[in-house]
């Protein structure tokens, strides 16, 4: 019930894509914006004034992962979080693989 509570009945983000090793960061923020933000949004702003993990943010706040992701849309939304992707892993092949193609393309 809590999760739900927390949401507002909402199990998508309202902005942004979450994955799990999303790396946020609070941004600099007035009193003014934080305004109306639920304790659950605080908390996250506090967490993560180091950067953390969205896995890490729902692990600390002992919420769903689901949960986080809407309440971290919700602070994009304000712009009081940034939010770094994870980098695309290079493509890396070994010579044999290449070779091993190329001979069978040759045999081809």
């Amino acid at each position: 019930m809590r999760p739900y509570a927390v949401t507002h009945g909402r199990a998508r983000p309202v902005a942004g894509r979450f994955d799990l090793i999303s790396l946020i960061k609070t941004t600099q923020q007035s009193h003014d914006q934080l305004h109306g933000l639920a304790p659950e949004h605080l908390s996250i702003l506090t967490l993560c004034r180091r950067v953390m993990s969205v896995a890490e943010v729902s692990a600390c706040l002992d919420l769903p992962l689901g949960t986080v992701r809407v309440l971290l849309g919700d602070l994009v939304v304000h712009r009081l979080i940034e939010v770094r992707e994870p980098a695309p892993r290079p493509i890396t092949h070994d010579n044999r693989t290449l070779e091993d193609v190329l001979n069978g393309l040759r045999a081809l």
